[in-house]
C-alpha cells in the first residue's frame, strides 16, 4: 500500500507543462480508477506499477499524437460529426502490406472515407490465426504485412490526411502461441496462473454446464485437454486461443501495456474483441459479469490519463439489453461506440421478408437511447451474420425461430422465397439445424446472380437494392462503416476453398481480395462498380453537408401504412431530412404519417409536399424539408 501511495503523491509533486496536463487528468480519475483496481484486486502493488507504467507511456507518446489528444479533449464530439465514414478490410487482401495500403490513401479519400479499420495484423501462427484473432506477440505486426515502423509509417500518413485508424484489440485470449502460454505449458506456475489450467476435469465439467459453446460444430466445448501438460485449459473459441485469467491483475496490467504501447504508435480507434466474455465466473454463463464492466471502465480512464485522443469500440454480438450497458453512464462511461449488431440481422430479414415492421421497432429501441451513445451501423463486416433477431415479436405474427433461421439461411443461398441472393452457410449445425450466413453485400442484393446469367434488368434491380441498402444505413442513428470492396459492388470469392488453410472456414467466402480492376471503373457510370461507387458517392456528399446528419441529430420512424416501406426522420439545427425506403421488389405508394410542409428530394431535385408519394422497386428517397 505504501509503494502505491508514494507513486500517487510523486506524480502529484512533478513540474512542467505537460506533467501539469498529466497531472491533472491523472487526479481527475485516480479515485475511481484506485477504488477499481482495488475492489478487483486488492493488490496496492499491483496498482502502483501500473500508475508508474502509465506516466512512461505518456512520456513516451509523440507530440503529434498529443497535440492531437488535447485537439480531441477540446471538442469531445469530433468522432459524431457527419462527415465520419469508416472502412474496414484485412491488410494483404486490400493492398498487400502496409505500404501498399499507404500508397492507396488517395482511393480511400475519394471513397469519402476518413476512419480505417485495419483488420487483425498482429502476428500469429499460419493455420491457428483464427482471421488473425489468435495473437502470438501484441507488440509484432505479422511479418508479411510489415514492421512496427511500417506502423507507425501509415498512421503518420493517414493523420496528415484526416483519416483514423482503427485497430482489433483481443483482449480475451492470446494464441497458445504467446510466449506466456510457451511458459505455461513447460509448467511455469506464475504462467499457468494467466491462463486457466485445470489437472482435474470436475471444475471444467462444472464450467460446461453453464457456458454456452460458441462454436459447437467447429470447436465444441469450452477446454481443452493438453496431453503434454495434462491440463485442461479454458479455449471459448478454439483450441488453440487460450483464455486469459483477469482475475490475476498481471494479466490486467500487461494487457494495459500492450494497449498504451499499441496507441502510441498512433492508434486512434481500439476496437475491443469479445468484450463480454474477459470474465469467467464458476457457475455462470461467463458473459457480460459486473467485472467486464469494472474493466472496461479501468480501460476508459487509463485512456482519458494517457491518451485522450483514443476512442474504445465494443464488439458485443448480443441482444439489445446486453449491448446498451457497454457504453456505461453518462457519468462514468464505457466504450464510446458499440456496434449495430442486431439492426443489421434485422436489416436482412427485411430484405428476405420485404417487411419492415421488426426493422421499424429496432431502430425506435435504438432512437430512444441517449444520443451520447455512438452506434456503427453496416451491411456487412468480416464475420458471418447470426440471426439473432427478436423472435418474441415475430412469435406475435406466428413465426417460429427455428423455421424462420431455416427460412433466412435458405433464402440468402438463392433457394426460396424468389431470392436473387447468392452465399454460404457457416458453422451449421446439423443437430440444431441453426448456421449463420456468408456473403458480400453485392452478392447477397443479386448482383453476382444477374451477372452470371447476363440478365440487364436483373442487374439493374440487384444494383438499386444495393444503393438503397447504404441509403437506409446512412439514414441510422450513428456512424456508416463499408467493407471494402462493398463500395464497387464486389462479389462472393469462392478462390478460398483452393487453399487448405481456409477451405473449412466459409467466412473467407467475402473477405476475397480487393478487386482493383473493379475501382479502376468506379467513375464509369456505364459500369456496374461506377453506377454502385458513383450512387453511394452522391450519398456521402448528401451525409457530409447536410446538418441532419449529424449523429446526435434527433432520428424516429415515420408509419407508411404499407410494410414493404420504411420511413425514417432526421432532424438537427432545424434541418429535417425524411427517408424513403422501399424493400420490396415492386412499385409502392404510399401516405407518410404526421409529415407536414414542403420537401424537394436531394437526388432527382422534385418536390413533394405531404399525401401520396410514388416508390419504385428498391427505390428511395431522400426528402428535405423547405422553408
Amino acid at each position: 500500500m505504501a509503494d502505491m501511495e508514494n507513486e500517487i503523491q510523486r506524480l502529484k509533486e512533478d513540474n512542467g507543462e505537460e506533467r501539469k496536463i498529466y497531472r491533472e487528468r491523472f487526479e481527475r480519475h485516480l479515485d475511481e480508477l484506485r477504488w477499481l483496481y482495488m475492489e478487483l484486486y486488492d493488490n496496492g502493488s499491483m496498482f502502483a506499477e501500473l500508475c508508474a507504467q502509465m506516466e512512461s507511456f505518456f512520456a513516451e507518446r509523440k507530440e503529434v499524437l498529443k497535440a492531437a489528444d488535447l485537439e480531441r479533449e477540446k471538442k469531445k464530439d469530433w468522432y459524431k460529426q457527419n462527415d465520419m465514414l469508416g472502412m474496414m478490410f484485412y491488410i494483404d487482401n486490400f493492398a498487400g502490406n502496409m505500404q501498399g495500403v499507404k500508397s492507396r490513401l488517395n482511393y480511400i479519400e475519394k471513397c469519402n472515407v476518413n476512419y480505417i479499420h485495419l483488420m487483425p495484423f498482429l502476428d500469429t501462427t499460419e493455420g491457428r490465426s483464427d482471421g488473425g484473432y489468435a495473437i502470438s506477440d501484441f507488440r509484432k505486426v505479422q511479418e508479411k504485412l510489415g514492421t512496427m515502423e511500417d506502423l507507425e509509417d501509415l498512421t503518420a500518413a493517414c493523420h496528415k490526411k484526416g483519416i483514423h485508424v482503427c485497430m482489433d484489440f483481443v483482449m480475451n485470449h492470446t494464441s497458445e502461441d504467446h510466449e506466456w502460454a510457451k511458459k505455461a505449458r513447460q509448467g511455469d506456475g506464475e504462467y499457468m496462473s494467466r491462463y486457466f489450467f485445470f489437472a482435474d476435469p470436475d471444475l471444467p465439467n462444472q464450467y460446461e454446464r453453464t457456458v454456452p459453446q460458441v462454436f459447437p460444430t467447429t470447436a465444441p466445448g469450452t477446454f481443452t485437454w493438453f496431453q503434454d501438460v495434462k491440463h485442461y485449459v479454458m479455449t471459448t473459441f478454439y483450441p488453440y486461443q487460450w483464455d486469459l485469467n483477469y482475475r490475476n491483475p498481471r494479466v490486467f496490467n500487461e494487457m494495459m501495456y500492450n494497449f498504451l504501447y499499441l496507441a502510441n504508435r498512433g492508434i486512434d480507434i481500439f476496437r475491443i474483441d469479445a468484450v463480454p466474455y474477459i470474465w469467467k465466473e464458476l457457475n455462470t454463463s461467463c458473459r457480460n459479469l459486473p467485472q467486464v464492466h469494472g474493466i472496461v471502465r479501468m480501460m476508459r480512464m487509463i485512456s482519458e490519463i494517457v491518451c485522450p485522443g483514443v476512442l474504445l469500440l465494443g464488439e458485443v454480438v448480443m441482444e439489445p439489453d446486453k449491448v446498451v450497458p457497454y457504453f456505461g453512464t453518462v457519468e462514468k462511461p464505457e466504450c464510446h461506440m458499440l456496434y449495430n449488431v442486431t439492426t443489421m440481422a434485422t436489416t436482412w430479414h427485411t430484405v428476405a421478408t420485404r417487411d419492415v415492421r421488426l426493422l421499424k421497432k429496432q431502430l425506435d429501441i435504438v432512437n430512444s437511447l441517449p444520443k451520447e451513445y455512438v452506434f456503427l451501423n453496416y451491411l456487412r463486416c468480416h464475420d458471418d451474420i447470426g440471426w439473432g433477431l427478436d423472435y418474441k415479436t415475430l412469435g406475435e405474427e406466428g413465426i417460429g425461430e427455428c423455421s424462420h433461421k431455416k427460412y433466412l439461411n435458405d433464402y440468402f443461398q438463392g433457394l426460396t422465397g424468389e431470392s436473387n441472393s447468392r452465399g454460404e452457410l457457416y458453422n451449421a449445425d446439423p443437430l440444431t439445424g441453426d448456421a449463420r450466413f456468408c456473403g458480400t453485400t453485392a452478392s447477397m442484393c443479386g448482383i453476382e446472380k444477374a451477372g452470371f446469367e447476363r440478365d440487364g434488368g436483373a442487374m439493374e434491380q440487384a444494383i438499386r437494392l444495393d444503393i438503397m441498402l447504404h441509403a437506409y444505413m446512412f439514414m441510422q442513428s450513428g456512424i456508416p462503416v463499408l467493407y471494402s470492396g462493398d463500395e464497387v459492388g464486389q462479389v462472393n470469392d469462392y478462390t478460398y476453398k483452393e487453399n487448405p488453410a481456409k477451405v473449412s472456414d466459409s467466412r473467407y467466402l467475402h473477405r476475397g481480395k480487393m478487386d482493383w480492376r473493379l475501382a479502376e471503373n468506379s467513375s464509369d457510370a456505364g459500369t456496374v462498380a461506377g453506377k454502385i461507387f458513383l450512387g453511394l458517392h452522391r450519398l456521402e456528399q448528401i451525409r457530409k453537408t447536410e446538418k441532419a446528419f449529424v449523429s446526435g441529430a434527433n432520428v424516429w420512424t415515420v408509419e407508411t401504412g404499407d410494410n414493404g416501406v420504411l420511413c425514417i426522420g432526421r432532424e438537427a439545427e432545424g434541418e429535417k431530412v425524411i427517408g424513403l425506403f422501399n424493400f420490396s421488389e415492386y412499385d409502392k405508394t404510399v401516405t407518410p404519417r404526421t409529415i407536414e410542409g414542403k420537401y424537394e428530394d436531394m437526388i432527382s431535385g422534385r418536390e413533394w409536399q405531404g399525401g401520396e408519394i410514388h416508390i419504385p422497386a428498391y427505390g428511395f428517397y431522400y426528402l428535405k424539408g423547405k422553408p
